[in-house]
């Protein structure tokens, strides 16, 4: 493939586009996994060659569960993509975390039930370190960028994944509030998980559009008022990401070794590797398996 682009852009709910591109094409990239949601649209922003794919599609067409998270994240790996910076709609399981405000997240709870999670299986088995599953490089930077006017921003907090498509339950809500976190989502993971596996440094921006339905003074959550903060929300957004690409690439981060993840993680022997699965995952594991 002859397009190499080192940053992608995950898109979420409400953000189905990158204003300010130019020069955009529209590219196609096939994966043993299926197609990605969508075209990948890579452009100039900022000065700077970027990638952006609509994780739902332009449209929204893809459940969370839906999404085809393998082919997405093989896609942009497939691009040459070693940085993604995901987007992504929650509720807030915290009272001081507010409808508006966003969270550079640090950890998460995948409390999904029906998502392939691991581009490995039979053929060839590894066995990804997770414990801290966010490039900390990446993050610091995005939570720099955050700082802007008027903008409520949390450095760090646990992102619980649940399945969707529906919103939680009120009993649901108060056991995930008792377990400590402190937002609730639908789409990071395997996401995040797929990212380490794919080597790609990988933050999250989460933007809160409302209080789940623990919070009785503000009721139960409604797509009306989820949508009215997304729109808003979609605002912070883009302005964060003006101030944080020129930023990303001045020069490789470094500091981080989320570009060897696989390293000392494929565990199958080599004599019993799945020929298939191995050229299949090349640009993953070629390069240790030689």
């Amino acid at each position: 493939m002859k397009e190499e682009v080192k940053l992608a852009i995950i898109g979420g709910s409400g953000l189905y586009q990158l204003d300010g591109i130019k020069n955009i094409r529209e590219i196609v990239v096939d994966t043993p996994f299926g197609s990605p949601s969508d075209n990948i649209i890579v452009g100039g922003l900022e000065g700077v060659e970027v990638a952006f794919l609509a994780r739902h599609g332009r449209g929204h067409c893809y459940t969370p569960s839906g999404v085809n998270y393998r082919a997405n994240i093989f896609a942009l790996k497939k691009l040459g993509c070693s940085k993604i910076i995901s987007l992504s709609a929650v509720g807030s399981m915290k009272e001081d975390i507010t409808p508006g405000d966003v969270v550079v997240v640090n950890q998460f709870f995948d409390f999904t039930k029906n998502r392939a999670s691991s581009f490995f299986g039979n053929g060839i088995v590894a066995h990804i370190g997770f414990s801290n599953p966010v490039c900390p490089v990446l993050s610091d930077e995005l939570y720099k960028a955050c700082r802007i006017d008027g903008l409520k921003v949390h450095n760090g907090g646990t992102y619980i994944c649940m399945e969707g498509p529906q919103f939680s339950t009120f009993g649901e809500s108060l056991i995930y509030r008792s377990w400590g976190v402190d937002i609730i989502g639908m789409t990071a993971m395997p996401e995040a998980k797929l990212a380490r596996e794919a080597e790609i440094c990988y933050a999250t921006l989460a933007l809160v559009t409302d209080y789940d339905c623990w919070h009785l003074e503000h009721g139960a959550v409604t797509v009306e008022m989820v949508v009215k903060q997304l729109l808003e929300n979609a605002g912070h957004a883009k302005k964060i990401l003006r101030r944080l690409i020129p930023e990303l690439t001045k020069e490789e981060l470094g500091g981080c070794s989320c570009n060897e993840a696989l390293k000392n993680a494929i565990m199958t022997a080599p004599e019993k590797i799945d020929e298939n699965m191995k050229k299949d995952l090349d640009i993953l594991v070629g390069k240790y398996l030689k």
